[in-house]
């Protein structure tokens, strides 16, 4: 049986499975997509200025710009909160 402080030292991907492991880019952009979901948030709502005649097109900024934020802050919440066993 392998006690605990082997299995913590165990690579997390197996470099048989994900050659690019072996290299260093392996994984995700977990800050730079949050970076990215602001930023995106901040120009969808830009776009609402305008020369718009009808509100369609607002209504559909504002819905875009409110579900990215929404995603943001729950993104937030389960990075603070993980999932305890």
């Amino acid at each position: 049986m392998a006690s605990s402080s082997e299995l913590d030292k165990r690579p997390a991907v197996d470099p048989h499975e994900e050659p690019s492991h072996e290299w260093g880019w392996h994984g995700q952009l977990p800050k730079g997509t949050r970076i990215a979901g602001w930023l995106s948030a901040i120009f969808v709502f830009l776009m609402l200025i305008g020369n718009h005649h009808g509100q369609t097109e607002n209504i559909y900024l504002v819905a875009t710009g409110v579900a990215i934020i929404a995603l943001l802050v729950w993104d937030a919440a389960r990075r603070k909160k993980p999932w305890r066993r």
